[in-house]
C-alpha cells in the first residue's frame, strides 16, 4: 500500500514558477510515479510521469520545456518543477502511482495508476 500526499500548490501570475511535491509513504521506489491535472468542468489529463529509477521521463506537449518530474527516492518525494506557467494550467494537481510492472512512462492513463494523492490547487492568473 503507497500512500501519496501532494503539496506545493498556490496562487500565481502568469510566468511564474511553482514546485509540487509529492511526498510518498510505502514501498513505491520501483513504481512509474504520474502528474496529472484536472481543470474545472474537464476530465483528468495526465502531465508527466518518471520511471522507477527516475532514468525516463515523458511529458504531455502542452507542458514540454516548462514542467520537469522528478524523484528523490531516499526522500521518498516526486515532484514536478512548474515554470512559465500560464492560466491554462490552472487546475487541480493529483500525484498518482503504478504498481504494475508493465507500466511505462509512456502509460498516460489514469487508469494505468494504482494509488493517487488527494490533490492540489494550482491557480494561475493573467
Amino acid at each position: 500500500q503507497v500512500q501519496l500526499v501532494e503539496s506545493g500548490g498556490g496562487s500565481v501570475q502568469a510566468g511564474d514558477s511553482l514546485r509540487l511535491s509529492c511526498a510518498a509513504s510505502g514501498r513505491y521506489s520501483s513504481y512509474v510515479m504520474g502528474w496529472f491535472r484536472q481543470a474545472p468542468g474537464k476530465e483528468r489529463a495526465f502531465v508527466a510521469a518518471i520511471g522507477g529509477n527516475g532514468g525516463s521521463t515523458y511529458y504531455t506537449d502542452s507542458v514540454k520545456g516548462r514542467f520537469t518530474i522528478s524523484r528523490d527516492n531516499a526522500k521518498n518525494t516526486v515532484y514536478l518543477q512548474m515554470n512559465s506557467l500560464k492560466p491554462e494550467d490552472t487546475a487541480v494537481y493529483y500525484c498518482a502511482a503504478s504498481r504494475n510492472p508493465f507500466t511505462t512512462v509512456q502509460s498516460t492513463r489514469g487508469g494505468s495508476y494504482d494509488y493517487w494523492g488527494q490533490g492540489t490547487q494550482v491557480t494561475v492568473s493573467s
